[in-house]
C-alpha cells in the first residue's frame, strides 16, 4: 500500500503526461502482478462501491482525533475532502506501518468490509488506519469512498503498460477495452506477448475526433477529401456481436447492455462477427427526441416495459468495424460505410427500425456544409462530423495525418447571462477556493437557480471569483454557501430541454463559465422566459 500511495503522490504531484508515464511505468515495473492488475484497474476508473457510509467513517474519525463532531466538521469544509480531512486528523499510527501488498489491502480488506456487520466496522477502520502513515491513510480512505481518482488519462495508463510489457500500445489497448476483473491472470494475459484470447463480449477502443474551432478550409483542405455527417446527440457505442451473444458498450467501456433491451433484441438479427460503432439516441415520432428524454433511460439498470415506452431509444450506426468476424478497421472509411450501407440493409425491416444508419450531409463546398451545420439545432444534433474519405479506424484521439483523421464542427454552445447564487468548495488542488457555483435567473422578480458549472475560468479568475464569494456570503449551509446576488457570468451549454425534476423545469447539457460579466448589473441578467425560448418550451 506504501509503494501504491507513493504512486498516487508522484501522479498528482505533476501535470507533465511524460512524468505521469514513466513514474506509473517504473511502478508497474517493479511490483507484483497482483498489485500491478488492482493498480491498472483503479487508474483506468475502477471503482469498487463505497463500502463505509459516511456517517460512520466521521463519526469514527472523530472519536479518535479526540475532536466534538462540530470541530470535525468546519475541518471537513476547510478541505473540502474527506478522505484527506481524515488522514490529516488521525493520531499517528501506534503499531508497526503495515506490509501487506494493494492488493492484499482490496481483497482481504476492502471488499470485506461491506459484507461486515455494522457494529464492527469502526473497530477495524481503527485497527487499519493504525497500521498506515498518512499518505497511505489517504489512498486507502479514498478507496473505502469510492472516491479514488487521479488525473491520470487512460491513454497514459496504456502507454504506460505498453513499455513496460514490450508492446505495441495498440495491442495494449485492445486487450485492456471492455471490462475485465483484476487478477494476477488478467495482468498475465495482459502483458504476455504470446497472448491471443480474446473474450467474445471485447468491444474495440474507441476512436475520437477532434474538435475543431474554426473555419474548416484552411484546416482540412478539399472538400471532395471529407465525408459530412451529423452530430449525434446522445451516447456513443459499439455494439458487438458475437458467438451468439450480443453486448452493448459505452465510450468509457462500461457494459450497458441491459439498460437497452430493444437495441440488444434489434442486434440479434446481425449475423455473429459483427461490431457496430454509433449513439444511442432517444427517437420519438419519427426523429430525434431531445436528450432529456434519453436521461431517463440512463439511470434504470433494467428498464420495464413502462420506460421503454416512454423514453424509446434507437442505436444509429456510423461505422462497422468488423464484419463476419473480419476486423475491418484498417480499411477506408470509405470502404467500411459502403459494407455497414449493405449488412444495414440486409437486416429485417423491424430490426432497421431499431438499428439505423446515420446519413451523410451533403454539401458541394464548404460554404454549403456550413449553412447545413446552422440547422443542426433545429434537428436536434449538435452540427458536424467530419471524416476523411481515406481514414482508417484508429484508437484514441490520434492524428496521424498533418489534418486529421475525424473531427467534430460543433455549434457554437448557446449562452444566457445568469446571476451567481450559491457557492461551494472545490476538491483535491482546489479544496480551499470555493471553485463549485450555482447559477439563477430571474422570474417573476425571483431568482431561479438553472445550472451548476465549475468550469471555464482561469485560476486569476477563480480566485477573484473566490474572494467574492468570502466577502458577500450570506448564510452557510453545511459546505454550502448562499452568495449576495451581485455577479453576472454568461453560461454557457451545449443543449437545452425541458425537465421535470428540475425547480426552474429546465435543463442544460455542459454548461461552463464563458466568461464573468463585472460589466453586467444582477437586474440585467437573463430570464427564465429567455431559456424556454432557447428550448422551445412554453410557458
Amino acid at each position: 500500500m506504501r509503494e501504491f500511495a507513493a504512486l498516487y503522490a508522484a501522479l498528482d504531484a505533476t501535470t507533465s503526461t511524460r512524468a505521469r508515464r514513466e513514474a506509473l511505468a517504473a511502478y508497474l515495473a517493479r511490483t507484483s502482478a497482483a498489485d500491478a492488475a488492482w493498480a491498472v484497474w483503479f487508474l483506468c476508473g475502477g471503482k469498487p462501491r463505497q463500502a463505509v457510509p459516511t456517517r460512520v467513517l466521521r463519526e469514527t474519525g472523530a472519536r479518535l482525533a479526540g475532536l466534538p463532531d462540530w470541530l470535525f466538521e468546519e475541518s471537513y469544509q476547510a478541505v473540502g475532502d474527506l478522505a484527506e480531512t481524515l488522514a490529516l486528523l488521525l493520531p499517528p499510527p501506534s503499531r508497526p506501518v503495515s506490509t501487506l501488498t494493494l492488493a492484499q489491502w482490496v481483497e482481504q480488506r476492502l471488499l470485506v468490509l461491506r459484507a461486515t456487520p455494522a457494529v464492527q466496522v469502526p473497530g477495524l477502520l481503527e485497527a487499519w488506519w493504525d497500521e498506515l502513515d498518512t499518505a497511505s491513510r489517504f489512498v486507502w480512505n479514498k478507496l473505502i469512498t469510492g472516491g479514488f481518482r487521479v488525473g491520470v488519462s487512460r491513454q497514459t495508463v496504456v502507454q504506460a503498460v505498453a513499455v513496460v510489457a514490450g508492446l505495441p500500445t495498440q495491442v495494449v489497448a485492445e486487450r485492456m477495452a471492455g471490462d475485465w476483473t483484476p487478477s494476477v491472470r488478467a495482468w498475465e494475459t495482459l502483458i504476455d506477448p504470446q497472448a491471443t484470447e480474446v473474450p467474445p463480449s471485447r468491444p474495440y477502443p474507441f476512436f475520437l475526433a477532434q474538435s475543431l474551432t474554426e473555419a474548416p478550409q484552411p484546416v482540412l483542405g478539399e472538400r471532395t477529401r471529407w465525408a459530412a455527417e451529423w452530430k449525434w446527440d446522445g451516447i456513443r457505442a459499439q455494439l458487438v456481436c458475437r458467438a451468439g451473444e450480443v453486448h452493448l458498450w459505452s465510450r468509457g467501456e462500461g457494459s450497458i447492455t441491459a439498460r437497452f433491451p430493444e437495441v440488444v433484441a434489434a442486434a440479434r438479427a446481425l449475423p455473429a462477427g459483427s461490431v457496430l460503432d454509433g449513439e444511442l439516441v432517444a427517437w420519438r415520432d419519427g426523429g430525434v427526441a431531445p436528450f432529456t428524454l434519453l436521461q431517463r433511460r440512463t439511470g434504470l439498470v433494467r428498464p420495464g416495459a413502462t420506460a421503454l415506452a416512454r423514453a424509446p431509444v434507437v442505436f444509429i450506426a456510423w461505422d462497422l468495424l468488423e464484419d463476419d468476424g473480419i476486423d475491418l478497421r484498417a480499411r477506408p472509411w470509405g470502404q467500411r460505410r459502403t459494407a455497414l450501407e449493405a449488412r444495414l440493409e440486409s437486416l429485417p425491416v423491424t430490426a432497421r427500425r431499431t438499428l439505423r444508419l446515420s446519413c451523410r450531409v451533403e454539401g458541394e463546398d464548404w460554404d454549403a456544409l456550413a449553412r447545413a451545420r446552422d440547422s443542426a439545432r433545429a434537428r436536434r444534433v449538435e452540427g458536424l462530423m467530419l471524416k476523411r474519405v481515406d481514414s482508417a479506424y484508429g484508437i484514441g484521439r490520434s492524428k496521424s495525418a498533418p489534418e486529421g483523421e475525424w473531427w467534430k464542427w460543433k455549434l457554437d454552445p448557446l449562452s444566457v447571462d445568469a446571476v451567481l447564487v450559491y457557492a461551494q468548495r472545490g476538491h483535491g488542488r482546489r479544496a480551499s477556493l470555493y471553485t463549485d457555483y450555482t447559477f439563477a435567473v430571474w422570474h417573476e422578480g425571483a431568482l431561479v437557480p438553472f445550472a451548476k458549472a465549475y468550469s471555464g475560468l482561469a485560476d486569476a479568475e477563480i480566485r477573484e471569483v473566490d474572494a467574492f464569494i468570502r466577502r458577500h456570503t450570506v448564510e452557510r449551509f453545511g459546505p454550502v454557501r448562499s452568495v449576495a446576488p451581485q455577479l453576472v457570468c454568461e453560461i454557457g451549454f451545449e443543449g437545452i430541454g425541458e425537465s421535470p425534476r428540475h425547480k426552474s423545469g429546465i435543463a442544460v447539457r455542459f454548461p461552463r463559465i464563458l466568461r464573468l460579466r463585472t460589466d453586467k448589473p444582477p437586474q440585467e441578467a437573463d430570464t427564465l422566459a429567455r431559456l424556454r425560448e432557447l428550448a422551445g418550451v412554453r410557458a
